[in-house]
């Protein structure tokens, strides 16, 4: 089966360029113009639209095993295939934890038939599993996530010794390991300071989590990292006094990188009145001073990559309560990843040629799929995403594939519409609906991270 592409402004970091894709046994066998339609079965008129490479979307938390009941990974990838989402990498913290060779291996068979997109696994970095890094690995582990702070699965943060092996260990063997940064022993006592004064609404849980607790976090991931030459990601970076430790890190060389959320671009402490549980996520979102400074952040490459962190809960644990910590922290984000970005650059705030290299390209080289994902170039898998510019989507319940369909972006408009979302040379979605289902597979690391 082989497919044309023709006459798309191909969006890559390096510009915008108006070209033919060809495409051919699930890769792209070329990219130019006037590309003759004879060489394709298939011809997509694709003047006046935007042609991404697909999204590599680095933090998810599909939810399956073990917490179905919040949503699964059947929908999840779903909603990833209709956003112009194609490769995900899953989170480690399940029931049970992915935290051994065999707990990666039973994921991955679980997984495998209901992947609507293709899916890559982070195994669990913990005291108990540093010692099977490597049989994670070996069963095709990507990367490691690390909890510092308080997260679903009331998993305990590994101690600083186990960080610092680990990260030898990254330098020695060439994986990543990603950190939610936030200090537990602070997180604790500022919660239970601010619960103290009898405060239950939203905002109460920014306050319980000032940006200290994020930034002491990410100035000990920063010591290490500089000390053992090992290679650290802070995922959701919320404040800006991370920024400075990841220009510093850049500077000298040091192997950390950091990713923000599209909630953290669009929101701030002004809108907690509003949206109010809906809100709530981990690091919170913070007063306008830190989503400025974000936002300065990805136009001179601060921040590295962009992930969903896509959380769903049930609409029970998100709740409309007036008690904001009996409240789950996080919301669905994969399906809104794209628009999202692509809104903020057609209203002028980011550049478009920024995209690709914040949400596919670097996000593919970090976790070793680069150049098999998230680029547009002869040879790579052909994981595509078409958008039309000139047409709007509106976030509501019915458009969000996904069990619990909460988020803070419910009502509004982007502008853009994912058109089509082509995984390996195949439509998978096209207009928002599914055309292709099950086609997803696991990927495995290609690559090393050292060629970053």
């Amino acid at each position: 089966m082989s497919l044309l592409i023709r006459g798309g402004k191909l969006v890559l970091p390096e510009g915008i360029y108006e070209s033919d894709v060809l495409i051919e046994d699930e890769r792209i066998k070329a990219i130019g113009k006037r590309i003759k339609s004879e060489l394709a079965d298939e011809v997509i008129d694709a003047t006046g639209k935007l042609v991404f490479p697909g999204v590599v979307d680095e933090h998810v938390h599909m939810r399956e095993p073990g917490l179905e009941y919040k949503d699964d990974f059947s929908h999840g990838t779903m909603a990833a295939a209709l956003g112009g989402v194609t490769t995900v990498i899953e989170m480690p913290n399940t029931v049970p934890p992915v935290d051994s060779g065999r707990t990666v291996k039973d994921k991955a068979e679980l997984l495998k038939n209901k992947a609507h997109v293709d899916f890559a696994l982070y195994g669990l970095l913990s005291d108990n599993s540093v010692d099977r890094l490597e049989e994670m690995l070996n069963e095709g582990a990507v990367g490691f996530k690390a909890f510092l702070g308080p997260t679903t699965g009331n998993l305990p943060p590994p101690s600083n010794a186990t960080i610092y092996k680990a990260l030898k260990l990254s330098r020695a063997l060439g994986f990543p390991i990603a950190f939610h940064a936030e200090d537990d022993s602070l997180v604790n006592y500022f919660v239970n300071e601010v619960k103290s004064s009898g405060r239950k609404d939203a905002l109460a849980h920014m306050l319980s989590r000032p940006p200290i607790t994020e930034e002491m976090a990410v100035m000990k991931i920063y010591m290490m990292a500089k000390d053992t030459d090992g290679k650290a990601h802070i995922v959701h970076v919320s404040s800006k006094g991370t920024l400075d430790y990841l220009r510093k890190a850049k500077e000298e060389g040091v192997r950390l990188t950091g990713e923000t959320c599209p909630h953290y671009l669009y929101f701030d402490s002004s809108h907690y009145e509003r949206y109010g549980s809906y809100l709530k996520v981990n690091p919170p979102i913070r007063e306008a001073e830190h989503r400025e400074a974000l936002l300065k952040a990805l136009e001179d490459s601060t921040i590295f990559t962009i992930g969903s962190d896509h959380a769903p809960h049930s609409i029970q644990e998100k709740g409309g309560g007036k008690d904001i910590w009996e409240v789950a922290a996080g919301f669905a984000g994969v399906q809104t990843l794209l628009l999202s970005m692509v809104s903020l650059a057609l209203n002028g705030t980011l550049k478009l040629s920024n995209i690709p290299r914040l949400i596919s390209r670097n996000p593919a080289k970090l976790f070793g799929l680069w150049p098999k994902k998230g680029e547009l170039m002869p040879g790579s898998d052909a994981d595509i995403a078409i958008v039309d510019p000139n047409k709007e989507t509106l976030v509501t319940e019915e458009w969000l594939i996904t069990k619990s369909p909460i988020t803070p972006f419910l009502g509004m408009r982007f502008k853009g519409n994912v058109e089509l979302t082509i995984l390996r040379g195949e439509i998978i979605a096209k207009n928002g609906e599914m055309e292709k289902k099950n086609r997803g597979s696991m990927v495995r690391k290609v690559t090393s991270y050292t060629q970053i």
